[in-house]
């Protein structure tokens, strides 16, 4: 007596518990990660035949017309994104060119400063050093310059 009470009294609300919350929660949770938006608009259309055929209501002609577009919504959303995309594109073209572009200038810009040596540049205005000439050979020294005058003439 004393099993068939625990049982009845405890064990099989236990189970029933358990069942519903298997049904009511966890499969009701794996149920809303498989749907999605494309099947819940799926949905409608059919929802609108069954509703009208059990009330026996004449369906209008604008509520097939939107039943239609909703049947073919895959197409409409493939011809959105599109043109979406080639907008998309556009942009992405538009960026790539302004990026190489802006490399384009930092690399200059670099090559710029590196030319421009700032820390041994001459400030204008002071004396340089003179160069000094090479030693005048013994033929030069002998004859008087003469071979420089012959040179400069």
């Amino acid at each position: 007596m004393k099993s068939w009470w625990r049982k009845w009294s405890y064990e099989i609300p236990l189970a029933i518990g358990d069942a519903l919350w298997e049904v009511l929660v966890v499969q009701f949770a794996a149920l809303l990660d498989r749907l999605t938006v494309r099947k819940v608009i799926a949905l409608i259309p059919v929802a609108i035949i069954v509703l009208a055929d059990y009330h026996r209501i004449p369906i209008p002609p604008e509520l097939m017309l939107v039943g239609d577009f909703l049947a073919y919504i895959d197409i409409f959303s493939v011809l959105f994104l599109v043109g979406v995309l080639s907008r998309v594109t556009t942009i992405l073209f538009i960026v790539k060119q302004a990026a190489a572009c802006i490399a384009r200038l930092g690399g200059s810009a670099v090559a710029h400063v590196q030319r421009r040596d700032m820390r041994h540049r001459r400030q204008r205005g002071t004396a340089t050093r003179r160069h000094r000439k090479p030693d005048r050979s013994e033929d030069d020294r002998a004859f008087g310059g003469v071979w420089d005058q012959a040179a400069l003439a």
